[in-house]
């Protein structure tokens, strides 16, 4: 079966970078790409025309939100300790705050709206700060199925950790440490990528996914290199993006982040890094190699997540820099929603504020580092580009208003919103907005409670124990 995919702007694939066919076309059959151009003049089963519309490549999210989203509650307050640990809590915590089954709610309520918004492969990212300690085998057995069902293209493997970040007494940060449970959560890793690498169709791919680096002995950060030698997995570590870890590594090794990482085995082509906003060139980072980017240049590549980043007051300095510096340079969302257009477009504003250049990160290199970008971090020549042979995974986006350059277009004037349908492996997973078997209505009111719930946990938690309206306040009073 063929299906015909016409759009009045088509991102196509020509000489190792995207080209545009205006009134262009893909044709499809079975999980992979057999025609992109201008026009197709052969059989075909089906048509689905898209309009007015961009159709590219599905976008690779490699910091991919999989839980209600805690952003909205953390990237504002002046004292933010409530959100994290207390000493007290971390040694004398208790269950999970959710149950498996409502945790694996959470995992599909997110999922779904990655598919919303044109995301077609995901590396995910939950916070631990509700689990019992990190996540477990089961939950991303759990997320697997869920997964398979609605057809996503997922890396996947449980977080683990041999620390917890907490907030001490006086109110200074320091991390509490149980290294039996990261040595635990490795196995349980390592047992993820046996049991599940390459299921759903080759869709779900086995990947060590540790949390940040300064949660992490010096162990079991080479305990999940050797792992990753072993399986020819991805590693992904969470590192370079904060003052906090640059001082707790100091101190505790009198090393810098980059230096921890080659000495532990893990600065080679197996590992992603996201965000990797503290390296050489940054105000806030003193004593940073300048070497930094040419470490940096030699991993998998960096997740750069422009939206996530500026609502806690960061940004990258600066985009152009790494990718002239030879990074490869992927995205990640990494909040709610998981929109990857408003990210591209904030990534092509703050790289314009950091370096007072108009033409600085420019919207088509936001737009490869979402699809080219995300592929070649995978070592995956068969995403992220409409070219025959290649995966059949690909997004229409509507476009309203007046069009000038259609991916400028798309970045200024459109959103996740403006997503209408989603094709991942040759199945279509959402069509004119709709995703077949998923009760939108059901998941947003079953959400809304999960979210209450999450907030009102956070009190259980806080060093001073204040209650949600105290560490939540509103922007404006209620009345009734």
């Amino acid at each position: 079966m063929i299906t015909l995919v016409k759009a009045s702007h088509v991102i196509g694939y020509r000489d190792g970078d995207h080209v545009v066919h205006r009134d262009g076309c893909v044709a499809y059959s079975s999980d992979k790409i057999v025609y992109v151009g201008p026009s197709y003049q052969g059989p075909y089963d089906e048509v689905i025309d898209a309009g007015q519309a961009v159709v590219g490549p599905g976008f690779i999210d490699l910091d991919a939100l999989a839980d209600i989203d805690h952003a909205i509650l953390d990237t504002w307050p002046a004292d933010s300790s409530g959100l994290t640990w207390s000493r007290d809590y971390a040694t004398n915590r208790r269950a999970a705050v959710f149950p498996l089954e409502e945790t694996l709610f959470m995992r599909e309520y997110a999922l779904t709206r990655l598919i919303r918004n044109g995301i077609t492969t995901a590396m995910p990212i939950a916070a631990e700060t509700h689990s019992a300690w990190a996540e477990s085998y089961d939950e991303l057995a759990g997320m697997a199925a869920i997964a398979g069902r609605l057809g996503l293209r997922m890396y996947l493997g449980p977080s683990y950790r041999s620390g917890v970040p907490v907030v001490l007494p006086d109110g200074s940060r320091d991390v509490h440490w149980e290294p039996s449970l990261g040595e635990r959560g490795l196995a349980d890793a390592v047992r993820f990528v046996k049991d599940f690498d390459g299921a759903f169709d080759g869709r779900i791919r086995g990947s060590l996914l540790p949390c940040r680096i300064e949660t992490l002995t010096l162990d079991l950060m080479r305990a999940t290199a050797a792992a990753a030698g072993e399986f020819g997995c991805l590693v992904r570590l969470h590192c370079l993006q904060g003052a906090t870890e640059l001082r707790l590594l100091r101190e505790w090794y009198g090393k810098r982040p980059l230096d921890v990482l080659a000495e532990t085995g893990l600065l080679n082509r197996c590992l992603l890094i996201p965000h990797a906003l503290y390296a050489a060139g940054h105000p806030d980072a003193p004593g940073s190699g300048p070497d930094d980017l040419d470490r940096l240049a030699g991993i998998a590549g960096i997740v750069h997540c422009p939206l996530t980043m500026v609502r806690y007051g960061s940004a990258l300095h600066d985009f152009d820099r790494y990718r002239a510096a030879g990074v490869t340079m992927a995205l990640g969302t990494d909040s709610y929603p998981p929109d990857m257009i408003r990210n591209m477009d904030y990534g092509n504003n703050l790289a314009k504020l950091v370096t007072g250049r108009l033409e600085a990160g420019s919207a088509a290199d936001y737009y490869r580092a979402a699809t080219l970008g995300g592929a070649r971090a995978l070592g995956r020549d068969d995403l992220g580009r409409l070219a025959p042979g290649a995966k059949a995974d690909l997004v229409a986006v509507a476009l309203t208003g007046p069009v000038d350059d259609p991916i400028r277009t798309l970045l200024m004037n459109g959103s996740g919103a403006d997503v209408t349908t989603v094709v991942i492996d040759g199945r279509t997973v959402m069509r004119d907005r709709v995703i077949p078997g998923v009760d939108e209505t059901a998941l947003q009111s079953r959400a809304q409670a999960y979210f209450d719930r999450m907030k009102a946990a956070y009190s259980t938690r806080d060093r001073l124990g204040r209650p949600p309206a105290e560490l939540f306040p509103p922007s404006f009073p209620e009345v009734r």
